[in-house]
């Protein structure tokens, strides 16, 4: 018996011991061929911590090999830059469970840098005669250089059309600017030849905007005002970045040839996707003899000498050369990072692709020219609680889910400050981007960048308690929430959000939530929007409910026009069967989406381009404009539920003139004057169209929303509407 007994004693210590939890640390002056199980090296340096996360990586796999790991593991890194050649590759073999997960962390909140660049030193002041002669008098004194060939960096990477960066400076952990003109803002095209040996773009004929030429038509030659490029020496390999044709799209063109006597500039192809069209707007970068002010830089790649105007003695220079992600999980499960940040990269921070339930957190991603995380398949994939900026391309990316079956993926984005992002494509770049089935978004603060914040592609999404101001800052024809184009897209909620100050300077403007080009079956309820333009827009989708939202200052607060039955009819007139041919593609008429989503059984009636069954209901508005409808001519206005909604607004209704013929214009400018009439506040005719509302003149009771007060006066128009109180004070970041 006492055998027995202490046999099971044994036992259990020796399933204790196993199970336990397993602590390995990486640190600048450890090594790779030590334990790792030490913080620091001991006194007589034979043993300490590893010495870079590679070779921790692979020394827990020798150790679960032979069956010394078997509980949970802990990495921690300790404070210092870890430069990356490669990717931190991390499989299946890498992954923990869900009651032992596998941790990389930095150490008791030391500053942990994953680097993907190279250091870069031996910067002197520029003597050669024949560079000062090309840069200005007062950029002469300041100019230094610095040979990259003799650091070992001989790799530059390519300027291409719509990619990622190729290698960019950093000065004292800002990024700086390629030489450009001019220094700030932007230049105009002055006209677009219409005479060449080949048209590469035959224009929009629908869209004249000068001289009767279809938008975007070219043969492949631009001209400009001024004598600037007279300066600039043939051996320069100059780029133009510009929105060439629409405000919603961007790239960078490289120059061929400059004819100073004609003012034209000759483009190499790949050419623009829209083409070039007159007035838009570009500048001139990677140019010398453009280096004439602190912050600027210029790689003459022929012989790899890199000269900066440095804004300040430099401290620390780093070059970005990683173009793979920094950390990559293939396949990987049941793991986290946390609390390290990700710099000086071309491409992405952390790759997660297949996997499931891993775990991003309290990480800093920027001075990045790539995306901060990309997650590609598995299941339950979360970023949370990390700060993002300064970033080349987007922050978030979640792709996961069957469309077909509805399986959700359930990634998630929570409680992430992000900011400054798009610093190098200024269009096509978000904040975050879903794809799928099933994801989330909550509680993240998005804000300061040149286009969107959010986009996505697919079903059952929801975007809650989100903060979204000061986005689409260069850009038109945008939203800080922008989906559409596909009917299948239902079941997706916008709720809780807090949408203001935004304002862009492109055609067509800007939206909050943008659901363009027939998105269809969302439901955008309890929101907040302040000053936040063209607040909601219903783009001649069906099936969308607007409720219990309130719009201060907004112009308008809400959008609905048929554009399918105008400018856009060529969707169902048999010229493209692009809606039709996507809801074939998921199998409408069978279950499950037949059953979930009942409203695409109605979409092939006899008038899809009727938008037909949206609700507008229980919305506070005041202070700026109610309503546009566009295309009201042409569709009876009573197939859209408006109704119980409480409108202080001092222009009710802005819509097209009785009488004009033709297709509604708004798409040409969203907000033009010519052929419009705005109806107001005590209009007879306005308020006929809004029967069923309680109309009122200025603010029904809202309190203050200046200070970010949505709260109801009591006994107040709106208070009696029976509105479901907003949650403000959870709107937004909610880090303790």
């Amino acid at each position: 018996m006492r055998f027995i007994l202490a046999f099971l004693f044994a036992a259990i210590t020796l399933l204790t011991a196993a199970a336990q939890d397993h602590r390995f640390f990486v640190a600048t002056n450890g090594n790779d061929h030590w334990s790792g199980t030490l913080p620091a090296p001991n006194g007589t340096k034979s043993d300490g911590p590893l010495a870079t996360p590679a070779g921790a990586r692979d020394a827990l796999r020798r150790l679960r090999h032979t069956g010394q790991i078997t509980g949970s593991v802990t990495v921690e890194i300790r404070g210092g830059t870890y430069p990356f050649g490669g990717s931190l590759q991390l499989t299946a073999e890498d992954s923990g469970t869900t009651a032992s997960p596998v941790v990389w962390r930095a150490y008791e909140n030391e500053r942990v840098v994953f680097s993907g660049g190279i250091p870069i030193r031996k910067f002197t002041p520029v003597r050669d005669p024949a560079i000062l002669a090309r840069v200005n008098p007062e950029a002469r004194p300041h100019l230094l250089a610095t040979d990259l060939r003799t650091q070992g960096v001989t790799e530059y990477g390519e300027i291409t059309p719509k990619g990622g960066p190729p290698l960019e400076l950093f000065v004292n952990g800002k990024r700086m600017i390629v030489a450009r003109f001019p220094n700030k803002g932007w230049l105009r095209i002055a006209d677009v030849p219409q005479t060449g040996d080949t048209m590469y773009n035959k224009g929009l004929e629908r869209e004249k905007r000068y001289n009767g030429v279809p938008a975007g038509r070219h043969y492949g030659r631009i001209t400009y005002d001024g004598n600037e490029p007279s300066r600039w020496a043939p051996a320069n390999d100059i780029f133009l970045h510009g929105y060439w044709t629409f405000d919603w799209s961007d790239s960078y063109q490289r120059v061929q040839s400059i004819d100073t006597v004609k003012h034209e500039i000759t483009l190499r192809p790949p050419h623009h996707w829209y083409g070039y069209t007159k007035n838009q707007r570009y500048y001139v970068m990677n140019v010398l003899e453009e280096l004439d002010s602190p912050g600027e830089w210029y790689l003459d790649r022929a012989h790899g000498l890199l000269y900066v105007w440095p804004q300040e003695e430099i401290r620390e220079a780093v070059v970005s050369m990683l173009r793979e992600p920094i950390v990559t999980l293939n396949g990987c499960s049941n793991t986290r990072i946390e609390g390290i940040s990700f710099l000086y990269t071309r491409g992405r921070g952390v790759s997660i692709t297949g996997g499931h339930d891993n775990l991003v957190a309290r990480c800093v991603f920027a001075e990045m020219g790539g995306d901060a995380v990309w997650v590609d398949g598995g299941f339950r994939h979360g970023v949370v609680s990390c700060d993002m900026y300064d970033l080349g391309l987007g922050a978030i990316f979640l792709r996961g889910g069957d469309r077909k079956t509805l399986a959700p993926g359930g990634h998630y984005a929570e409680d992430n400050d992000i900011h400054d992002y798009s610093t190098w494509l200024r269009t096509g770049q978000y904040a975050v981007i879903f794809e799928g089935v099933g994801h989330r978004m909550s509680h993240n603060l998005i804000y300061n960048s040149p286009f969107e914040g959010v986009t996505f592609r697919g079903n059952d999404m929801l975007i809650e308690y989100n903060e979204f101001h000061d986005l689409m800052k260069e850009t038109g024809d945008a939203g800080a929430i922008h989906v559409g184009r596909d009917w299948t897209w239902q079941g997706n909620v916008i709720r809780y959000n807090y949408f203001h100050d935004l304002q862009g300077p492109g055609l067509h403007g800007v939206m909050g939530v943008y659901l363009d080009d027939w998105a269809s079956g969302f439901t955008v309820t309890g929101n907040l929007f302040y000053r936040a333009g063209r607040a909601t827009m219903i783009g001649g989708g069906r099936f969308n409910t607007v409720t219990e939202n309130i719009y201060v200052e907004c112009s308008p607060s809400l959008h609905v026009d048929a554009r399918g039955l105008g400018w856009a009819s060529y969707y169902f007139d048999g010229t493209t069967n692009e809606l039709f041919a996507e809801m074939d593609s998921m199998h409408y008429t069978q279950p499950p989406y037949s059953t979930r989503y009942p409203g695409l059984l109605k979409m092939e009636d006899s008038t899809p381009g009727v938008p037909k069954y949206n609700v507008i209901e229980r919305n506070i508005s005041y202070g700026g404009r109610w309503m546009d409808v566009y295309d009201y001519l042409a569709f009876d206005l009573s197939v859209v539920t408006i109704k119980d909604n409480v409108i202080g607004d001092p222009v009710l209704l802005r819509r097209r003139k009785d009488g004009e013929k033709g297709w509604d214009p708004y798409y040409l400018d969203i907000d033009m004057k010519e052929g419009y009439v705005a109806l107001p506040n005590g209009d007879p005719g306005a308020a006929m169209t809004f029967r069923g509302n309680t109309i009122v003149n200025g603010n029904p009771g809202v309190r203050n929303p200046a200070r970010r007060d949505f709260s109801l006066v009591p006994g107040s128009a709106a208070a009696r509407l029976g509105f479901t109180p907003v949650p403000a004070g959870m709107m937004g970041l909610q880090r303790h």
